[in-house]
């Protein structure tokens, strides 16, 4: 079987980014440890995409585990697409809506 290809959501990255410089901001230890979370979720999620907790619509989250973010997906058969970097405290459901693009 061959890897699924992975592919965010244009607002996925830029949530990505934000928490990033965020973190940045506070210390950029934390600020690496954050991004190398989110490869690591990535690289997990697509050895098993279906390990994760279910979410809203069909969708997947994995959470980071030391950050209280988690990287809610969705996947066909040839594809998965991270469709938000999601702060798991702040009402994480506004991505709903991003799931039917």
């Amino acid at each position: 079987m061959s890897a699924l290809r992975f592919e965010y959501h244009p607002a996925a990255i830029e949530e990505a980014n934000h928490a990033y410089r965020w973190y940045l901001e506070q210390s950029p230890q934390a600020a690496n440890r954050f991004w190398e979370e989110l490869v690591s979720g990535r690289e997990k999620i697509c050895q098993q995409p279906d390990a994760w907790t279910p979410y809203y619509h069909g969708s997947r989250c994995y959470q980071l585990r030391k950050f209280p973010y988690g990287i809610v997906y969705v996947r066909n058969d040839e594809l998965i697409i991270a469709v938000a970097i999601c702060h798991l405290h702040r009402k994480p459901e506004y991505c709903k809506k991003r799931m039917g693009e």
